[in-house]
């Protein structure tokens, strides 16, 4: 039986715009766009730049 990790445990990955490279989103929550679509928002560990993945919530 394959055991899914929590939502919370998952290596979220986003893309930082001021590094311009993938980095893991720190500190990544959930949130609903003004459109209601779903997001994830978070920081990026090494600039501390505000980092949004669209399409997971």
């Amino acid at each position: 039986m394959l055991i899914e990790p929590e939502p919370s445990e998952r290596m979220t990955i986003g893309y930082c715009v001021k590094c311009r490279d993938k980095r893991e989103i720190g500190g990544a929550k959930p949130y609903t766009m003004k459109n209601g679509k779903p997001a994830i928002k978070g920081t990026c560990p090494t600039c501390s730049t505000a980092i949004f993945r669209i399409g997971r919530g």
